[in-house]
């Protein structure tokens, strides 16, 4: 029920995903006869089942009212039925410190972990990299940063095949004294440990992708992540202004069509949708709020990814091992 458009988006995807996936059941959870309405042309099909939910959270609603307030929300019915062991993952667009808020005080959080994280993948020159945290913690201790590191190395080393994931700090230089204390004391904690960790990375060195894993606090992580996709969008906007500025400029747009689509492919957001809040006791998936049906689609795949390597036992194994 989440997210701008609520189940416009989500019942298309739902179906489109076990048509794709045959091994795949979804349980849609939210008001019955909207569900119903939304897929009225068609119908449910036999592996996608509905749980009534009457209270809807929106998408500007403190987390603490989400919270205590709306026990019957689709947000919180969901996420039970991943305690209940009903449902293997929840994915959810709907508002996110709700999500956060519900899924940590439903679930609770992995032994050995203060806060979870979110987690999600960024394009880079030569793939991909993960980043977290993006949003979930703007304030975070050196023990916290620390327990990202080893929770983004799981999630690589498990769904990249990455043996030994590269992980870096995002810092505004990449000198030994940049940086204030904390991140300090996380980079001397990074180096005493088995993670391979390969030092401090500015935010301008993130799409060369000097490491798989670039470890933030929320409020550095988001800033940066917008900044991206803002830029993306600025050269989108330029490119597109000077191809339609001249008739020189619209034949080199017709030129210049099949790579402008393929790069458009490339940087496509909707590739990269759904963020992982690891470091839950439990597997929950953040969609993009203005996703469409193909991101939200997207958004299903990765649970589906985290469900099969089951991550949450994966982060507490390494856990373990890192002695935390």
């Amino acid at each position: 029920m989440g997210g701008d458009s609520g189940v416009a988006v989500a019942v298309p995807a739902a179906i489109s995903a076990v048509n794709e996936w045959p091994d795949l059941n979804l349980i849609l959870v939210g008001q019955r006869e909207c569900i119903e309405h939304a897929s009225a042309v068609g119908g449910l099909p036999e592996r996608i089942r509905i749980a009534d939910a009457r209270e809807i959270v929106g998408m500007d609603e403190a987390p603490a009212d989400a919270l205590r307030k709306k026990k019957d929300s689709s947000m919180r019915v969901a996420i039970n039925l991943v305690k209940s062991g009903e449902a293997d993952a929840c994915v959810s667009a709907g508002n996110t410190g709700a999500l956060m808020a519900t899924s940590r005080f439903v679930l609770k959080t992995l032994p050995g972990i203060d806060r979870p994280a979110i987690m999600a993948i960024v394009p880079t020159k030569l793939g991909r990299t993960y980043m977290l945290d993006l949003g979930a913690n703007s304030h975070c201790t050196s023990e916290q940063l620390f327990q990202f590191a080893v929770m983004g190395s799981v999630v690589v080393q498990d769904i990249e095949g990455v043996a030994e994931p590269r992980i870096g700090l995002l810092n505004i230089g990449e000198e030994d004294i940049k940086g204030n204390e904390t991140i300090r004391e996380a980079a001397r904690m990074l180096t005493d440990s088995s993670l391979n960790y390969v030092g401090f990375i500015e935010g301008d060195a993130i799409p060369d992708q000097k490491s798989d894993i670039v470890v933030c606090d929320g409020f550095s992580g988001n800033v940066a992540l917008k900044t991206m996709e803002g830029t993306a969008k600025l050269v989108s906007h330029f490119l597109e202004r000077e191809f339609r500025s001249s008739l020189y400029g619209r034949l080199a747009g017709l030129i210049a069509l099949p790579v402008l689509r393929s790069l458009r492919r490339r940087l496509d957001p909707r590739r990269y949708n759904g963020a992982s809040l690891v470091g839950l006791n439990g597997i929950v998936i953040k969609s993009h709020g203005g996703a469409d049906a193909v991101a939200y689609h997207q958004a299903i795949r990765v649970a589906m990814l985290e469900v099969t390597h089951q991550m949450p036992e994966q982060i507490r194994h390494l856990l373990e091992a890192q002695s935390l």
